[in-house]
């Protein structure tokens, strides 16, 4: 290139980096979740209109502005204006903070992966007690994989309170995930380049494998007919709405700073349009195609689980009441609960504790997000499956760890791309010792996950780190371009770069429809905090072996502040320190 800057080998490392980035966890489990909790196939009318009208032209946007100045977010944004340099630095911010909590999710899958190789697998069953006389009563009174997620896994905490001591298994993995993510950006886009093919077709691979197990597994059809069973009237609920839209937001990688680091590598006369075009649809197709898959697995899990609650209600009764094995079936059990409970009430009432309502909608209305979902909900389907259950987790962790790794690579671009675009970093630091220093403080940051309160953290890391943060950025962002930089000016470079003008759909998305939907995000944002009173988190209770709701303590708050403010704040401050030395030169 002619300012020596590197770049891709061909246009296709450049798709496959941002397929990548953008296709990650929350594709596996956000967007499922959404579409449960807001209507299954009904949710998908609000999501494609928010990325058509906000999603595809903002994502567009910082394509375009990293492959015309060809820097990171901060030396881009200094390029716009240097009043907006703060954009630059809060969009660093923010991708360190992510990094720091994101790359915990892959230490867990690896985790999760190691202990895949056992057989039973450890998480198929409870274990005894010491004495041999019984379950362990935690596992007793939760299930097997809920044990194992919070007693082996986090050896969580009753509060956050408790800070307890540092899990080293964990420390462990979580070393050596930064390793492996270290390893992948050394080289910059001549190692991340030959990593995105990997990172990007292998969790299609198993999303297909598990897809065409999934559509074979018994009950797998009420899944499918409950994810495109519409909820029309869920529509009308404004939260439908916000959800799509943060949805997409979100897992484009809006406001990271990563898309302009990536598309700095380009050429400069490369067809960043079409391109935008191609991965948000991928990315999008990709979440309705996770989400196929995961109702498939929720349907045979609700399935199960209706089936064994039956089995034990039939096995109940008819040992209680000395009745013949094949006198009750499932399609008889409600009358003879009926029937038995008015002709020998005093029986019935000595079992009526253990009596439980089977019923399959409401398994299927059950609904689990997050790490409830891969490490809980998923592992309990896979020790049910037909076939050795160690071949699907195994499988199965390995694409968690795959889709992890490859938004970390982004993740790390947002960070990585603007300090060695820093002269003053990368005169007196080889880039090989800057991302060291970088993926070093990034993981001793995070060996707060691995203490008993560690998972209480990370909630907070991944709720407050980069929410109103990233919506302000990319409102900012809008603004720059369109009313600052100048949406007239801002058209003749891109035609200069890809041979024509955008089109009439980009400047009205760009110039008046994103940024109203953005500030009402905002808007909303801002008084469902106000509205909601003391910030709360979910506890484990391990004594009831279920989840309990906390309020936060006051230092905690104090954090959760700091994780918002520290984004934010580069924006005014760095404009401030601008107009400081300006004023001073003159």
């Amino acid at each position: 290139m002619e300012d020596g800057r590197p770049s891709w080998d061909n246009p296709m490392q450049f798709i496959f980096a941002c397929i990548s980035f953008a296709v990650g966890l929350s594709n596996v489990w956000r967007f499922p979740y959404l579409c449960q909790m807001h209507g299954g196939g009904g949710f998908l009318i609000p999501y494609v209109i928010m990325l058509v009208a906000a999603g595809l032209p903002l994502f567009y946007l910082e394509l375009a502005l990293g492959q015309l100045m060809r820097k990171g977010s901060i030396g881009a944004w200094r390029a716009v204006s240097p009043y907006l340099i703060g954009v630059g630095a809060g969009s660093l911010v923010i991708a360190f903070l992510v990094s720091v909590y994101y790359n915990a999710i892959n230490s867990w899958s690896l985790w999760y992966l190691f202990h895949s190789f056992e057989n039973p697998l450890p998480w198929a069953s409870c274990p005894l007690n010491r004495n041999n006389t019984g379950l362990i009563e935690e596992c007793a009174k939760s299930s097997a994989t809920e044990y194992f997620w919070y007693r082996k896994t986090l050896n969580i905490s009753p509060s956050i309170n408790d800070t307890g001591i540092i899990h080293w298994g964990m420390i462990l993995c979580l070393i050596l995930s930064w390793l492996v993510v270290y390893i992948c950006i050394i080289r910059g886009t001549e190692s991340t380049g030959k990593v995105v093919y990997v990172t990007t077709c292998f969790p299609y691979v198993v999303l297909l494998i598990y897809l065409i197990r999934g559509l074979t597994l018994h009950g797998a059809k009420n899944g499918l007919l409950y994810m495109f069973t519409p909820k029309i009237e869920q529509l009308t609920d404004p939260k439908s709405w916000i959800d799509a839209a943060t949805q997409i937001f979100y897992s484009l990688g809006l406001g990271f700073g990563s898309l302009i680091a990536f598309a700095s590598f380009n050429e400069k006369n490369n067809n960043c349009e079409i391109q935008a075009v191609i991965i948000a649809l991928i990315n999008s197709l990709t979440s309705v195609f996770a989400s196929i898959v995961t109702f498939a697995i929720y349907g045979f899990k609700a399935t199960y689980n209706y089936e064994s609650c039956i089995e034990r209600m039939i096995l109940l009764l008819t040992n209680t009441f000395d009745l013949e094995e094949t006198a009750i079936t499932s399609d008889t059990l409600d009358k003879w609960t009926a029937h038995l409970n008015s002709t020998a009430p005093d029986k019935f009432a000595t079992i009526s504790s253990q009596i439980e309502t089977c019923d399959l909608q409401s398994h299927l209305d059950t609904a689990a997000e997050g790490t409830g979902l891969i490490f809980i909900v998923y592992t309990e389907a896979i020790v049910h499956m037909p076939g050795p259950s160690q071949i699907w987790s195994i499988l199965y962790f390995s694409m968690v760890l795959v889709l992890g790794i490859g938004s970390m690579l982004g993740n790390m671009a947002g960070v990585i791309t603007p300090l060695s675009d820093m002269k003053i970093i990368s005169k007196y630091l080889p880039r090989e010792l800057m991302i060291g220093i970088t993926c070093l403080m990034a993981c001793g940051t995070g060996m707060i996950f691995s203490t008993e309160a560690g998972n209480y953290w990370f909630v907070i890391f991944n709720d407050y780190a980069a929410t109103l943060a990233l919506l302000l950025i990319v409102l900012i962002e809008i603004i720059g371009v369109c009313y600052i930089h100048g949406i007239r000016r801002f058209l003749g470079e891109i035609e200069m770069m890809v041979g024509r003008k955008p089109n009439l759909y980009w400047i009205v998305t760009w110039v008046f429809i994103s940024p109203a939907l953005i500030v009402s995000l905002l808007i909303f944002y801002v008084v469902d905090y106000i509205t909601s009173g003391r910030l709360s988190y979910i506890a484990w209770d391990s004594s009831e072996g279920r989840s309990v709701t906390l309020e936060y303590p006051t230092y905690a708050l104090a954090v959760i502040g700091l994780l918002v403010v520290a984004s934010i704040s580069c924006i005014p401050l760095m404009a401030i320190v601008v107009y400081i030395r300006k004023q001073l030169k003159k």
